[in-house]
């Protein structure tokens, strides 16, 4: 599925115009109009999201240390778009290869969207998730918290996620056919461990009996068909996207990419650069908040001690769990869809003492950052390598930004947390993190997506979950908590956690009663849900889009060695090859940054095919690497390297590596060139 927008939209607009209807409140969840077999309309779509792959800093473990030297597996959005064909209403489901779903890309999406389709799709009907994955490019927020390791906003990575979303949604809206959903639930084991269970062990007895090992193994599974031929799935299931640790620098989708690939690419046969729609397989998150897969408790580690490793199996745990309860999902998913949003002010709720834990009511406070999140979640990775106290020139001039003493009410209403930055309390030169948060609940049939802008706890999504499940009138198993939506906050942990300010609590912005105000937030939209009655959306947050900054340097030129040309292969493979060996080859290149080569490759390896070179891999797969190394930072030299690891079934025959490149001259201009290794044989 290459680029949905060398697509014709015509067609779909007027479709899209015919399905459209207002909100109206839906059907019983337990009978559709007529009993119709094919009950909605079902489209999925994917597109590439991956950004800058080299010289910006990766998000999600806010290393300063930690940057982009090329890439593993591309990242990736996939999308759903699901038409109840009784009413017209529609929503659309996305899951994403990132970090975080920052609003900046919400709102950049719903403007897209609304320029591409009207109102058909907006703030109310679109949920767009993260998978969490820690091995992605950074600088697609407009705070300044979630910027500080790629030295700022790197314009060219939100485009190119904000296009890739907005891609995926189109594709899905162009694939509407007339469908079934299915859903299957089971467990999975052995793919998480709680890397907090001493703050996990002071919640009351209640909490912790519902996660006997204390960890949440639900795996809860959508089933995709378009007449009788199956068309994708939505797998569902709480660990942490962390198998790579911060000292990896090759962008990667991480154990849930490989998940969505193993899937994908393996077993249904996608090839990424086709135009073809293919099987589409998200592995969303849900409230992972102390899951890890990390299962030794240590980065790195568990079940063996090779990161790339850990990445597979626990992908592959995912992938393979899944994939038995999708082939038994047996229950219809029936009834109506819809959507509640609204945005809230978490820096301001009055909680009713229903919600709070000793039953008084109490309030948020003004984002603070606690002393513990510079530690870091040791299982998984320091929060922050590579800061240190006297660090000069603008990165220091940024951390001395942040030097702001909270008051004493303050102090009190986040106590027992120990002050770090009261984030809440600085917005020059951009605000530190988000105030206003968007709350949604999405229906889809009998299942309801509660999307919460956080990492939430496992009980903190249990209490959640209760809390909707209750207000609703429907089972708890029918009510997800999907973490990593729509915005991001850091993390929602119990009072109780919060009290031992762990890194969890820590980083539990909005105080002790962060997660009775969710509570009672998520209620109010599950009652307009349940009654059918609108939500007045609130005061949305401010677009930060012209406030932003870089101190990331920008690619000035690209040269060759001397005695060299762009494309030049410096180190060819060797002759020949046996299965399980690794192929190396280095070309002279330019930039990365140059161009993107979005929905289309850096490398392939290609296999001579009846007298003619066909594609093999290319930079999505599993077995390719792509690592770029700077030569010469004066002359702008540099150098890709090449890797691929015969895999067992690799058909015998003859290879060869083949590098696409760019480079830039003095005045801007910007050039591609290809670079093709020597043939080779596998045996």
């Amino acid at each position: 599925m290459r680029s949905a927008r060398s697509r014709t939209r015509s067609l779909s607009l007027l479709l899209a115009a015919a399905l459209a209807a207002p909100l109206l409140p839906a059907p019983p969840a337990t009978a559709h109009a007529g009993g119709d077999p094919a009950p909605y309309l079902v489209g999925r779509g994917l597109s590439d999201v991956t950004g800058e792959i080299a010289e910006v800093g990766m998000m999600g473990y806010s290393s300063f240390e930690q940057k982009a030297t090329g890439l593993h597996q591309r990242q990736r959005s996939r999308a759903f778009v699901i038409v109840d064909r009784a009413t017209g209403r529609r929503v659309v489901y996305v899951s994403a290869d990132l970090a975080m779903i920052f609003d900046a890309v919400r709102q950049k999406v719903i403007e897209r969207l609304r320029q591409r389709y009207g109102s058909l799709y907006g703030e109310q009907n679109v949920l767009l998730s993260a998978t969490h994955t820690h091995a992605g490019p950074g600088g697609h927020s407009h705070h300044l918290a979630y910027n500080l390791a790629s030295l700022g906003f790197q314009k060219d990575t939100f485009g190119a996620i904000v296009d890739g979303i907005v891609e995926s949604v189109a594709e899905a809206h162009d694939d509407l056919k007339p469908g079934t959903v299915s859903l299957g639930r089971g467990e999975l084991a052995d793919a998480s461990v709680n890397r907090s269970r001493t703050a996990f062990e002071r919640n009351p007895a209640r909490d912790r009996a519902a996660f006997p090992g204390a960890i949440d193994p639900a795996m809860t599974v959508l089933r995709f068909k378009q007449g009788g031929a199956d068309v994708g799935a939505i797998s569902w299931f709480a660990t942490h996207n962390t198998s790579l640790t911060n000292a990896n620098t090759l962008v990667s989708g991480d154990n849930k990419g490989y998940a969505a690939y193993r899937w994908e690419h393996d077993h249904e046969g996608v090839r990424y650069l086709d135009d073809a729609p293919g099987f589409v397989a998200a592995f969303p998150n849900t409230n992972a908040g102390d899951m890890s897969p990390n299962l030794n408790l240590r980065p790195g580690s568990g079940p063996t001690e090779d990161e790339f490793a850990n990445t597979r199996i626990i992908g592959e745990r995912q992938f393979a769990r899944a994939k038995e309860i999708y082939d038994r999902a047996a229950t219809p998913v029936t009834g109506g869809v819809d959507a509640r949003m609204r945005f809230v002010d978490m820096e301001d709720v009055a909680v009713d003492g229903k919600y709070t834990p000793d039953g008084k009511p109490g309030r948020t406070c003004t984002a603070m950052v606690g002393a513990s999140t510079i530690a870091g979640s040791t299982e998984d990775g320091p929060a922050i390598p590579g800061f240190r106290e006297g660090m000069t020139g603008p990165i220091g001039a940024l951390l001395a930004s942040l030097d702001v003493q909270p008051s004493a009410s303050l102090l009190a209403c986040q106590a027992p947390k120990a002050n770090l930055v009261p984030t809440g309390l600085i917005t020059d030169p951009v605000p530190v993190t988000p105030r206003i948060l968007p709350l949604q609940i999405m229906r889809i049939g009998q299942l309801y997506l509660v999307a919460g802008p956080a990492e939430f706890t496992i009980v903190s999504g249990l209490r959640i979950r209760r809390t909707v499940a209750e207000e609703l009138g429907v089972p708890l198993e029918n009510v997800l908590l999907q973490g990593y939506a729509n915005a991001y906050s850091q993390y929602v942990t119990t009072p109780e956690e919060y009290r031992l300010q762990q890194y969890e609590g820590g980083s539990t912005l909005y105080g002790p009663n962060t997660l009775p105000a969710y509570q009672q937030e998520f209620a109010k939209l599950a009652a307009a849900l349940r009654d059918g009655a609108p939500v007045e959306a609130g005061q949305a947050p401010p677009d930060l889009s012209g406030r932003q900054f870089t101190l990331q340097t920008g690619v000035v030129l690209d040269s060759a060695p001397p005695s060299t040309s762009f494309g030049q292969v410096l180190v060819q493979p060797a002759a020949s090859y046996r299965r399980g060996e690794r192929v190396e080859a280095e070309f002279v290149t330019g930039h990365p940054k140059n161009d993107l080569h979005r929905n289309g490759t850096f490398l392939e390896v290609q296999r001579l095919v009846d007298g003619r070179w066909e594609r093999h891999l290319d930079d999505g797969d599993w077995a390719t690497r792509f690592r770029w190394t700077r030569l010469n930072a004066l002359t702008g030299t540099s150098k890709a390297t090449v890797t691929w690891d015969v895999a067992p079934d690799t058909p015998v025959g003859t290879y060869r590596v083949v590098h696409f490149g760019d480079r830039r001259n003095l005045f801007g201009g910007v050039t591609p060139f290809t670079g093709v290794s020597r043939a080779f044989t596998v045996s």
